[in-house]
């Protein structure tokens, strides 16, 4: 059998289709056309220094350190110097569409969405045995035992054992609403009383409620939020049509 396969753009639909992507890359293409469409209605200009500094960081992201490294990134995803141009422009309308969009608004929608952005250090260990779950709540409780040395007995997996049941800092949407309903309205340092979901008996020690600052980072999370959201209802409105001379269906 010879060592190199032929694949034609027809291959590649066919196992897009076959894959089941057909739907994902159409609304890609709605979205990148949403983009264009609402970026020239608001004359967004990109600037040849905008765009070096854009691809600069493509790069970077990439680890693209040296003019070999980028060749040899752009054949392996059968880019040409002007389609990395296009992403590029992309990802550089895109952020400049969000700010024009957004910029002014993600104070007043942190304020309003203050509580979805609080976070909470939690620990946390399942069991399927209720009485054993209650013991060990009032053991934890009157400080008899402490979590890590219920961790270590009682969690299985070696890695999450070591950590003591450790979670890290959890926002609301990580969480079960069960669980996040007992977590944010706790006291920390605090042991939650066992919460059962589908059998499983949740023993959670939340150690610190994290209250959210509108800091650069959380500033640009939500501006990407918002903005996904919006093109998202754009997409959602459109009616995508594939062209006639161009047939998704299997003859």
């Amino acid at each position: 059998m010879s060592n190199v396969i032929n694949v034609s753009a027809e291959d590649i639909i066919q196992q897009l289709k076959l894959t089941c992507q057909i739907p994902s890359v159409l609304e890609g293409i709605a979205t990148r056309k949403v983009i264009a469409e609402a970026a020239k209605k608001l004359d967004i200009k990109l600037e040849a220094e905008q765009m070096q500094e854009a691809a600069d960081k493509l790069r970077t992201e990439n680890k693209l350190h040296k003019a070999d490294e980028t060749w040899a990134w752009l054949n392996a995803h059968h880019l040409s110097i002007e389609e990395f141009e296009e992403v590029i422009e992309l990802n550089l309308l895109s952020e400049k569409l969000a700010h024009s969009l957004f910029a002014d608004k993600v104070e007043h929608f942190f304020y309003e969405n203050q509580l979805n952005y609080s976070a909470a250090a939690i620990y946390e260990l399942t069991l399927d045995d209720e009485d054993l779950s209650m013991e060990l709540f009032y053991a934890l409780q009157e400080g008899e035992i402490s979590f890590q040395e219920v961790a270590r007995e009682y969690i299985q997996d070696p890695e999450i054992r070591r950590a003591g049941g450790y979670q890290g800092i959890c926002s609301r949407n990580d969480l079960r609403p069960e669980i996040a309903a007992a977590v944010f309205a706790a006291n920390p340092p605090q042991i939650l009383k066992p919460i059962t979901i589908s059998k499983e008996i949740h023993l959670i020690w939340v150690e610190e409620i994290i209250q959210p600052e509108l800091d650069e980072k959380l500033r640009v999370k939500i501006l990407g939020d918002m903005f996904a959201a919006w093109l998202q209802q754009q997409v959602a409105q459109l009616e995508i049509v594939v062209s006639p001379n161009f047939s998704l269906i299997a003859s």
